[in-house]
């Protein structure tokens, strides 16, 4: 049985060829409990390659990667998927509109993607719980359909969390959300770093802006091969984002957020 000492994520060497290119290039990194990791780069960079060779979708050319103290190529990957909680604009978009709130939470309880079957008191008492606790109870009965962008997010929140997972991966979960609704799922974001014992959060993006305060730690990529990683304060610096973004930017700080600068930008009509 793995140990809750052990690295919530191990992996040496990880690398990743199709065909004749290079999609990770010999990776190592370990997130260990307690610490909340931003994975950040620019489009292209290998974050969500990275994703999905941890969460078993990807399969690796050579290295090693252990989640949750087992070791790919030795577990079972769709049952260690139960204990990974998830959340993507992807998956927001591949959920049924016909689907209620509380399926959906139901359906991360049993790691399904639509929930199929019918919802047993304890599904309905489990769901209820934590569409309460992010504030959405009052959504339960609601389609898909017609839940806002930040409700749907909320929701799938609480579908990643019901099964009281040690690891919640959130991969870009702001796309598509207007100003006011990012700013409030950041919040919400906030607060669960901040949880005691809660689940170690993995942030994948490429907006300095999404990375609030309780975020421990960072992993920089950039064309697949590892840029800095370890603590906020060494790694996320102008330095090492002009490294990740191809041009000089200036990291700005401002009430506890981050913010790029552009020194010199591009001159041009703007409309």
């Amino acid at each position: 049985m793995p140990s809750t000492s052990d690295p919530l994520v191990a992996v040496d060497g990880l690398t990743v060829h199709r065909e004749s290119s290079v999609i990770l290039d010999r990776i190592s990194w370990a997130m260990r409990p307690g610490e909340h990791w931003v994975l950040l780069g620019a489009n292209g960079s290998g974050k969500t390659s990275l994703l999905m060779a941890l969460t078993g979708y990807l399969m690796p050319t050579a290295g090693h990667i252990t989640v949750l103290g087992r070791t790919f190529g030795e577990t079972d990957w769709r049952e260690l998927r139960r204990e990974i909680g998830i959340v993507s604009s992807n998956l927001r978009q591949r959920i049924e509109e016909a689907e209620s709130a509380r399926e959906v939470v139901a359906s991360g309880k049993y790691a399904m993607l639509n929930f199929w079957g019918t919802l047993t008191r304890a599904d309905i008492r489990d769901g209820h719980a934590w569409l309460e606790r992010v504030g959405c109870a009052h959504l339960a009965r609601r389609p898909w359909a017609v839940l806002s962008q930040g409700e749907r997010q909320r929701v799938l929140i609480a579908r990643a969390l019901v099964a009281a997972p040690r690891l919640l991966i959130l991969d870009e979960p702001c796309a598509g959300l207007d100003p006011v609704a990012r700013e409030r799922f950041l919040a919400f974001i906030e607060s669960l770093t901040r949880q005691p014992g809660g689940a170690g959060l993995v942030l994948v993006t490429h907006h300095v802006e999404e990375i609030t305060p309780g975020f421990t730690h960072a992993l920089l990529l950039r064309d697949g091969r590892t840029i800095a990683q370890g603590p906020r304060q060494l790694t996320l610096t102008s330095a090492r984002l002009s490294q990740v973004f191809g041009e000089p930017v200036a990291l700005r700080r401002r009430a506890g957020r981050l913010h790029l600068h552009l020194p010199h930008p591009a001159r041009g009509n703007v409309t």
